[in-house]
């Protein structure tokens, strides 16, 4: 059999190629500032290789076609975050409309895009075995692990759902009548009286990282802070607590209720930031003012920088230069506007604690791809 091309054959198959050249040239020139943000996001994240990773494929247990799929959904849902849209019915439209995106995330223009419920099910998955923070542990690992960062800033910051609240079985009337009843008063000649429960805090000391993650409630809550005017504000869903590096990246993130009180993931918050970076200071409010916390922060080898609650007693004002690192405490405040302000942070459409910790994660390795570009140029 002759498998030679006739010249006018290769001549044709040349001209073709030539136009297709040009048309993919045309096609990537002239892309926007989000466009060039988007792909500095892919090369910061690789999310295609963690996808990669996680089905299997390096090892070969991967079956089918699969894999090409999902790499290009968990790439549309980073870009999802980085252009700050809504609903995934939004960035379907995008992707319909903006073939230069499309093709950046990976999809064939040949095919028509996957349906809704796939962009579902794959976003499902991704929150279910936590692909993202995953991406983001590599991430801090690879561009920060074994620098010495000056210091670390801890704040929370709310996030409103839209779902209903937990509801919590009333078991407090059984609990109470199994409960021997506290007398009042000073302990009369010869009664011993049990020892006080220790505190929440106390309690986390003597636990691991994944118990301390375990006991914290992840449930949708209400939850009430005061602003910055000195007003109560409430709200419905979750609180998300982050640690960020001097620099303006985020270390690490945990996701609980809005019920729960910031000093209860300050001690998990530290072991995950310690297991990443190696920081001197930590700087906290006087949401964080506890004894506990400061212990267990020196005896990690860290300075503790946290405001003082005077509790209707006497503030204790922080030394002149510890004032002076403290202002750069502001940073975390930052992080947190920019998250709900440019990633996707301020509207919140899934359900549950995983999903919604899934959408605030891809927001989180978009602002931490976005900063360690600002610091290289």
């Amino acid at each position: 059999m002759n498998t030679t091309l006739s010249p006018v054959t290769v001549q044709r198959f040349s001209a073709l190629q030539g136009e297709r050249i040009t048309l993919v040239e045309q096609d990537y020139t002239g892309l926007t500032p989000k466009l060039e943000q988007i792909i500095r996001a892919f090369e910061f994240t690789q999310i295609e290789l963690a996808v990669y990773r996680d089905r299997g494929y390096a090892q070969g247990r991967g079956v089918g076609q699969p894999e090409s799929d999902r790499c290009a959904l968990a790439c549309a849902f980073l870009a999802k975050a980085v252009l700050d849209l809504k609903t995934t019915r939004a960035l379907m439209d995008r992707l319909q409309a903006d073939s230069k995106l499309r093709r950046l995330c990976g999809f064939d223009l040949r095919f028509a895009l996957p349906s809704e419920a796939t962009f579902s099910r794959a976003f499902e998955e991704f929150a279910t075995s936590e692909l993202i923070q995953r991406v983001h542990a590599r991430m801090i690992e690879d561009t920060l692990g074994g620098q010495l960062i000056g210091h670390i800033s801890r704040d929370s910051t709310a996030i409103e759902a839209r779902e209903s609240i937990a509801k919590k079985k009333d078991n407090a009337g059984e609990v109470a009548k199994a409960l021997p009843k506290n007398k009042r008063g000073r302990p009369q000649k010869g009664e011993v009286r049990p020892p006080p429960e220790p505190s929440a805090l106390e309690r986390q000391r003597g636990q691991t990282l994944e118990q301390m993650l375990f006991e914290l409630d992840t449930a949708c809550a209400t939850g009430t802070k005061k602003n910055a005017q000195g007003y109560k504000i409430s709200w419905k869903g979750y609180k998300l607590h982050l640690d960020t590096a001097c620099c303006g990246v985020p270390i690490s993130a945990v996701l609980t209720g809005a019920n729960v009180h910031d000093s209860r993931v300050a001690l998990p918050l530290m072991h995950i930031s310690a297991q990443r970076v190696d920081a001197c200071y930590e700087l906290m409010d006087a949401a964080y003012c506890s004894t506990v916390i400061r212990e267990e922060i020196r005896s990690a080898g860290r300075v503790p920088l946290i405001d003082h609650n005077p509790r209707k007693g006497e503030k204790q004002e922080f030394a002149p230069h510890e004032a002076q690192r403290y202002k750069t405490r502001s940073g975390a405040e930052r992080c947190n506007a920019r998250l709900k302000d440019e990633f996707g942070a301020r509207h919140v459409q899934v359900r549950g604690h995983a999903k919604v910790m899934c959408h605030l994660m891809l927001g989180v390795v978009a602002l931490c791809a976005d900063q360690f570009t600002r610091l290289l140029v």
